[in-house]
């Protein structure tokens, strides 16, 4: 849907008269239009996709990290209850969090930003 999107509003076409276009393959809404909201956060998804490639590749490696690490021996439910009232966390893995989350405040405003721009046009 979002390579449909993307070429018709290539050629001029607004979101609104795509929409009708569209079809959503399976789920609870099989052969139904997704709503404009949806198609709007899956553009803005594309978007912050375009805009930081770095940080979806740095996502995508931290989460086969996690799979990696939740997968391996004595990593099962139990283990990962007591892992989580051991201890505090280590101010360098506080630091990465508060840095991590002024990133994500920052695309969203960047996000954001390009919708605003794009709905006045």
């Amino acid at each position: 849907m979002l390579h449909t999107v993307l070429r018709r509003r290539a050629n001029g076409e607004t979101v609104e008269d795509v929409q009708p276009d569209l079809l959503i393959p399976t789920g609870r809404r099989k052969g139904q239009s997704p709503s404009l909201s949806s198609i709007y956060r899956a553009l803005a998804e594309h978007a912050k996709t375009q805009a930081y490639p770095e940080a979806v590749e740095t996502a995508h490696a931290d989460f086969a990290a996690l799979q990696q690490r939740d997968h391996s021996p004595g990593h099962g439910q139990d283990q990962m209850r007591r892992d989580i009232g051991r201890c505090a966390a280590p101010p360098e893995a506080l630091t990465e969090r508060a840095r991590s989350a002024a990133q994500v405040t920052t695309t969203g405003d960047v996000v954001r930003a390009a919708l605003e721009r794009e709905l006045r046009v």
